[in-house]
C-alpha cells in the first residue's frame, strides 16, 4: 500500500491561514507559526468587537432619546415608562432615529 502524501491539504490550510492574515505586518502575514497566533487572536478580537459595538450603539441611541425628550420637558426613563404604558412598541434605535431627524414627530409621539 503507497503511502499518503498530504500537500494539497497543507498547501491549502496553509494558503487559508496566510489569507486570514494578509495585510498584517512583519512575520504574522508570511510565517505559518506566528500567522496562525495572529489569525486566532484577531478573530477573538473581533467577535469581542462586534458585541462591543451593539452595546456602544445602544448608550449612544439612549443618549438621543433621552436628549430629545429633555427638549420635550420629560426625561428619558419617565418617557420610556409612559410608552410602555401605552404600549407603543418602537425600539430605542427606531426611537432615537425619529428624535435625532424629526422632532416634530417624536413630540407627537411623546404627548400621546
Amino acid at each position: 500500500m503507497p503511502r499518503v502524501k498530504r500537500g494539497t491539504h497543507h498547501i491549502k490550510r496553509r494558503k487559508n491561514i496566510l489569507a486570514r492574515t494578509k495585510g498584517m505586518m512583519w512575520g504574522r502575514k508570511s510565517k505559518l507559526t506566528v500567522a496562525k497566533v495572529a489569525a486566532t487572536k484577531s478573530g477573538a478580537q473581533a467577535y469581542v468587537g462586534r458585541k462591543l459595538k451593539k452595546r456602544d450603539n445602544r448608550g449612544l441611541q439612549q443618549i438621543r432619546i433621552n436628549a430629545a425628550a429633555r427638549e420635550i420637558g420629560t426625561t428619558f426613563s419617565k418617557l420610556m415608562g409612559d410608552l410602555k404604558k401605552r404600549k407603543i412598541v418602537l425600539d430605542r434605535k427606531v426611537l432615537s432615529e425619529i428624535g435625532r431627524d424629526y422632532p416634530a414627530v417624536f413630540a407627537k409621539i411623546v404627548k400621546g
